[in-house]
């Protein structure tokens, strides 16, 4: 008997302790990263600091302001949508997703009009998407701040710090 409840206690742990990887949770997901796009002008995509990577700001496909041409939820999954522009600009900076020790700090700029107060709502998007992909790892310390305007009218624009194994 004491035997059978080692074996289970080991089966339990060996369960429990199973990770999937950042790759396998986005596959199971049926999310596939884009390409990585050259940087727009006299810029790099990230800079590496000791530990450190520091992404430039990723913004969004979608165009308008937000509390005037688009809704929190268009700007939610935006944010979304940046969010996985972002994970492949980790992925070609770092070779592999799992290298990720965690996410640090991310600044969410939001298109805003001035009568919208729900930024946090729209960079809820990129923030749940990275702790559906790396679990408590991807919670992170954030500002989502408005701005009159981004450039070329983008909705929104994301930059992140990551700590790096």
């Amino acid at each position: 008997m004491k035997n059978q409840l080692i074996i289970v206690l080991f089966l339990l742990i060996c369960i429990c302790g199973y990770a999937q990887t950042p790759e396998e949770k986005l596959n199971q997901m049926g999310i596939e990263l884009p390409e990585v796009t050259a940087p727009s002008a006299n810029f790099v995509k990230w800079r590496k600091v000791d530990n450190l990577l520091f992404l430039s700001g990723d913004g969004s496909s979608l165009k308008g302001t937000l509390g005037k041409d688009l809704s929190v939820e268009e700007g939610y999954e935006a944010a979304r949508q940046t969010g996985i522009e972002i994970l492949a600009t980790l992925k070609a900076a770092c070779g592999d997703l799992s290298n990720i020790k965690q996410i640090v700090k991310v600044r969410g700029m939001v298109n805003s009009s001035s009568d919208f107060y729900d930024q946090p709502k729209v960079i809820n998007g990129f923030s749940d998407l990275m702790v559906e992909v790396f679990g408590e790892k991807g919670k992170h310390a954030r500002a989502a701040v408005g701005h009159c305007s981004l450039p070329s009218n983008i909705a929104l624009e994301i930059e992140v710090i990551v700590e790096l194994y």
